[in-house]
């Protein structure tokens, strides 16, 4: 584990940039981009188009360690280059942010009122390649829909067990049971939810490190305690749907949770602008999330 990542992770002020969108999440993004469908034929032109995005993004001025401590990439990124180097090599080497990679295959369908992670066929392959490609920690999602004790235990059991072959494989797991924003018993759910981490987190090995990656909570710093154990080196928010504004405002009340927004980061940018308002627009998304993130 690189040390100066990792004390940059810990301690540094700022927020994680979630850039991994993957397969199923692509379209949209590149909708939204103002790339239509059409531009497109193959999967693999698909690919290429959403990494120029990203290129876009993290070439740009505004996507600064100064206010951006990591980012989260989808493994396509990780396999692709900017100005001949690796993404995650640039990002480190010529941006001092720290790379992390999205594992997760996508969601199972809901059961006992979560979505548990669909299984990850070839994880220890794709962990050695991440640690090969100089990747930091990784990032895998389970959505929570109901405050079902059942499925939450399920969903954070998954998420811990995966977690432990990915310190296995000497790379920090970011933990993201996301509590869906719409459920009816939100703050119901999120109580069971931390009741869960607790659990989870006094079995872990005692120099176990993790990062948890969570939805804004309903009862602000409800989630202060989790930061506080020693397995945990960051508490993280998911925008989770809310719009870039309603995220920022929510955070700015949760006192040591920092942003990993992913629709909130890139609301607004198109492929139409000009580089001169792609990067005046991203500056200012990128200032108004490290302002929440730091408050």
């Amino acid at each position: 584990m690189n040390t100066k990542q990792l004390d940059q992770i810990r301690t540094g002020e700022g927020f994680i940039a979630a850039l991994d969108q993957s397969g199923g999440s692509t379209p949209k993004a590149l909708q939204q981009y103002g790339v239509p469908d059409d531009s497109y034929s193959t999967e693999e032109e698909m690919y290429g188009l959403v990494h120029e995005m990203r290129t876009r993004i993290i070439k740009s001025p505004a996507f600064d360690s100064r206010y951006i401590l990591g980012a989260i990439l989808f493994e396509n990124t990780m396999d692709r280059s900017i100005d001949g180097q690796y993404t995650a090599d640039y990002l480190w080497e010529r941006k001092s942010i720290v790379p992390f990679l999205k594992v997760d295959k996508g969601l199972a369908e809901p059961e006992d009122g979560v979505q548990l992670m669909k299984p990850i066929s070839g994880l220890d392959e794709l962990l050695k390649r991440a640690g090969e490609r100089n990747i930091f920690g990784t990032k895998m999602r389970s959505v929570i829909k109901d405050a079902n004790p059942a499925g939450i235990k399920k969903a954070v059991e998954q998420q811990f067990a995966l977690g432990n072959q990915i310190i296995g494989a000497g790379l920090v797991p970011i933990i993201e049971p996301e509590v869906d924003i719409h459920s009816p018993d939100k703050e119901a759910a999120e109580q069971l939810l931390k009741e869960e981490l607790f659990r989870q987190l006094s079995a872990l090995d005692q120099d176990a490190k993790i990062m948890l990656k969570l939805s804004i909570p309903t009862v602000n710093n409800f989630y202060s305690d989790l930061m506080d154990d020693p397995h945990v080196i960051r508490v993280v928010a998911l925008s989770g749907g809310y719009s870039q504004a309603e995220a920022n405002e929510r955070l700015a009340r949760n006192h040591g949770l920092i942003a990993s927004f992913s629709r909130a980061l890139s609301q607004g940018l198109t492929a139409g602008q000009t580089d001169k308002e792609f990067n005046d627009l991203l500056s200012r998304t990128i200032q108004d999330i490290y302002e929440a993130s730091v408050k």
